[in-house]
């Protein structure tokens, strides 16, 4: 018996590693206007004001983080459910 595919984690990945604020913001808005309502974006960022960019975008857009994550490299990557209308 085959077992179902497990889910992406992300419909589109964003790195904006090196950028600062409010670049990554930016980005990651341009991007999520490219998605599908209920589409994951995955942003991967290095700025440090990401922290408090990332979730307050969310909550302002209406958008869902589901997750943040550290990256071995340094830096976060976070999961974006584009909200749905």
């Amino acid at each position: 018996m085959n077992k179902p595919a497990p889910a992406p984690e992300a419909d589109a990945e964003l790195d904006a590693r090196g950028l600062l604020c409010p670049l990554p913001v930016l980005k990651a808005r341009k991007r999520l206007g490219a998605l599908a309502p209920g589409q994951v974006l995955r942003l991967l960022s290095d700025d440090p004001a990401a922290v408090v960019d990332v979730p307050h975008f969310c909550a302002e857009q209406g958008h869902e983080l589901l997750d943040v994550a550290p990256l071995p490299e340094g830096g976060r990557a976070w999961r974006i459910r584009k909200r749905v209308k």
